[in-house]
């Protein structure tokens, strides 16, 4: 009776040591530089969200001489703006939620040097653009590679719960 009784206290406390190292676990935050690299990349997106889809007419002309005189080239810009304010959206949730951290430095790297890949390819293709889109893509390469290093440090073999 006194064995079962034993039992019973020792799974009990298991369950409850099990079930609360995991709200802890879910209500964990990122480390300070995985959330600031985040927020700094976020934050950084969307005034060219907003130059991109806000008002493409007017912002696509100033910046780069470019004139967006139909609905579809309008609407093409809008979507991509969107598309951008849903990477920023990810990237915030990330920073401030450990169990989003992972996917939102994932989505981060493969954003970036997607870009970067595109606008390499079109330098290569086309020839060099205005002098913002080259910077763009330096920083879309630092950026892509920044949360490639950060996922690795975050969720190597040894820390991560997640492989």
């Amino acid at each position: 009776m006194a064995d079962s009784r034993c039992l019973a206290a020792s799974v009990t406390h298991t369950y409850f040591h099990i079930n609360l190292s995991r709200k802890k676990m879910n209500e964990a935050t990122p480390s300070m530089k995985t959330r600031a690299f985040l927020i700094f990349c976020a934050v950084g997106l969307v005034p060219i969200a907003l130059g991109y889809g806000a008002k493409p007419s007017i912002s696509l002309d100033a910046l780069f001489g470019i004139t967006v005189d139909s609905t579809n080239l309008t609407h093409i810009m809008r979507a991509v703006m969107g598309l951008y304010l849903g990477m920023v959206v990810i990237w915030v949730w990330g920073a401030f939620q450990e169990r989003m951290t992972a996917p939102a430095l994932v989505s981060c790297a493969v954003f970036m040097l997607g870009l970067a890949t595109g606008r390499i390819l079109s330098f290569i293709l086309d020839g060099m653009p205005h002098w913002l889109l080259i910077v763009y893509a330096a920083l879309e390469i630092v950026l892509g590679l920044g949360a490639i290093a950060i996922y690795r440090g975050d969720y190597s073999s040894e820390n991560n719960t997640y492989q």
